[in-house]
């Protein structure tokens, strides 16, 4: 039983490394749209980017609050070094000589308190108190600043979304970029290793051909100054790709620069990606940018009018104070007008300042929707030209090969000399690196292509 427990046991293990191992790898194999969405999730630039739309999101709110009323509380309390009312009463002038005789008469005041009333009293009021009040204002007209201002905080957003749109287009084309330019690289040195085989074949051939006496030092000599060169060229090769990886994984978060980059090497037609410019031009973050300029600016002229119209608002409140030894607390209603007599001769000059910014905006934007359609244009005249170039680049490999073979053959029959071999070999390095340039050249064109055009 024991022994069927222990096999069980690593059997499950050996089942749970070889997912495990198989979950590595396949972690370490990205496609292109891997990359891209791991640039979109993790790159610091869109971070920013997404928390200048939640500002833009916040300020839309707070215009919000705006058609609701104004409440306020206010508390007072004071203590003077003396009464901010003061007073001198003087009891003689109201107490006529016959009343004063009777109140005498009667006994009901002192003969001093009655002596005393012929003389001015000094009364202080106010010297200490408190007040309290709690105020509620309502705009009832503003000149339509206040549903001007919330279409303009909207406008604000909806900029702050087309900014971010353009972020992502950006981030997405860098690393696009650094991922066709790794491919560029890792083919390079793929075929700097099939011409490092290459040249070890010959070298063979020719120690061989020296140690038979049929071919001279020299061209062993030859073959390996070209080994290396080859072997120099791989250095290099190998230094770039390590730092265009490490600047892959920085951009795109990737925890590792030990990945593999998946791609499809057949090229397809460029006809599948032509787009109706006019079209696509409705479709461009950069367009719609222009035209939210103008939203603004019409928006920004109509509130330069506004803060020229006069202003109403009620109001209620309530309000206590205890100025006289006695709390009172009472309520009131309240409207208010508020006509901007002075602003009105500076005011009109804002409002023409404003009507003249609308039409530049309206003018910038007819001038660059042109623009941006020269633009598509011209980045579809470069992704022709590329493809046009990568066809010329394919019947170069199939020619330089053709040439290799052929000199490699005379070079066995004793027709040519090593340098003809050398230089077949060079020409057929050349031609598989300028197929690879070819190539990733013409990946980028569709790249900005596609960026012209809003894809």
């Amino acid at each position: 039983m024991k022994r069927y427990i222990l096999i069980i046991g690593c059997v499950i293990a050996f089942l749970t490394f070889n997912t495990q191992h198989s979950m590595l790898n396949a972690q370490s194999l990205f496609t292109l749209e891997q990359i891209l969405d791991s640039a979109r999730h993790n790159n610091i630039t869109l971070r920013n980017a997404q928390r200048s739309v939640d500002a833009a999101e916040q300020q839309r709110k707070e215009a919000f609050t705006k058609y609701f009323p104004t409440v306020s509380g206010t508390g007072f309390w004071f203590n003077a070094n003396k009464g901010m009312a003061k007073m001198d009463v003087d009891m003689s002038q109201y107490i006529s000589p016959e009343v004063a005789a009777a109140i005498a008469q009667s006994g009901i005041l002192p003969v001093e308190a009655l002596a005393s009333m012929g003389q001015p009293i000094s009364m202080e009021m106010m010297k200490k108190g408190v007040m309290g009040s709690v105020m509620a204002i309502q705009p009832v007209f503003a000149g339509g600043q206040i549903i001007n201002g919330n279409k303009l905080a909207k406008v604000g957003e909806d900029v702050s979304r087309l900014q971010l749109q353009l972020s992502e287009n950006e981030v997405e084309k860098t690393a696009e970029q650094y991922y066709w330019q790794i491919v560029s690289l890792e083919e390079k040195l793929k075929t700097v290793n099939a011409v490092e085989t290459l040249l070890k074949d010959i070298n063979k051939d020719v120690t061989v051909a020296v140690k038979a006496g049929v071919a001279l030092r020299n061209d062993l000599l030859q073959v390996e100054l070209r080994q290396n060169d080859v072997e120099s060229q791989k250095l290099t090769l190998n230094n770039k790709i390590s730092i265009l990886r490490m600047l892959l994984a920085q951009y795109c978060g990737l925890q590792s620069t030990e990945f593999t980059l998946d791609y499809n090497p057949e090229v397809q037609s460029p006809l599948t990606e032509k787009q109706d410019h006019q079209q696509a031009l409705l479709n461009t973050p950069e367009y719609k940018l222009l035209g939210k300029q103008v939203e603004a600016s019409n928006l920004q002229h109509k509130l330069a009018i506004g803060s020229n119209l006069p202003t109403v608002a009620v109001g209620a409140g309530l309000v206590y104070h205890n100025l006289m030894e006695s709390g009172r607390s009472f309520g009131m209603l309240m409207a208010t007008v508020s006509i901007p007599i002075s602003d009105w001769w500076g005011g009109s000059h804002t409002i023409k300042r404003k009507k003249i910014e609308r039409q530049k905006a309206i003018d910038q934007l007819e001038d660059n929707s042109e623009l941006l359609k020269i633009n598509m244009q011209s980045a579809w005249n470069n992704v022709q030209e590329a493809y046009q170039q990568l066809g010329i680049a394919e019947r170069s490999i199939e020619q330089a090969t053709e040439n290799l073979r052929l000199n490699r053959d005379f070079y066995q029959a004793g027709t040519c000399t090593m340098s003809d071999l050398l230089e077949a070999q060079l020409l057929y390095q050349q031609a598989f690196d300028k197929r690879t340039d070819a190539y990733t050249n013409y990946q980028n064109k569709l790249l900005a292509y596609r960026h012209a055009t809003g894809k």
